[in-house]
């Protein structure tokens, strides 16, 4: 599946291009598949993860509950083993809880690198 991106130059951590997260379900705060951010991207969307089901739980009890199918919203809900973009601040909580769940840096926005260095991301890097 091809994407209409938002930045056609977006960058990943690795400082290269910046490729899709996910179609499946589509993700990315444009809900083009890649985790891009811009100026209307509040919560900056940047960090691809692998969800897992205690990143799930601990989200959804810190209020954001990604689990739950929300058909009016098109929104599938989430399961482990799904990728989603992120918001930064969030999986910086996660990581702080010791609940982070993997990132994959070739789909993660280098604006990310903003929030967390490029050694912590790496070290919770997925295969």
């Amino acid at each position: 599946m091809t994407t209409t991106r938002y930045d056609k130059n977006a960058k990943n951590v690795l400082g290269q291009e910046l490729v899709p997260c996910s179609f499946d379900p589509v993700t990315g705060f444009y809900r083009n598949g890649c985790c891009e951010t811009g100026p209307h991207d509040l919560g900056l969307h940047t960090v691809c993860a692998v969800m897992t089901s205690d990143f799930l739980a601990f989200s959804k009890a810190q209020g954001n509950d990604l689990s739950t199918p929300r058909p009016d919203l098109a929104f599938p809900g989430l399961k482990p083993g799904d990728r989603w973009c992120l918001c930064a601040g969030r999986w910086k909580e996660a990581l702080d809880a010791g609940m982070a769940p993997q990132v994959v840096l070739e789909a993660t926005h280098e604006e990310m690198l903003a929030v967390v260095p490029l050694g912590v991301l790496k070290d919770h890097a997925a295969a």
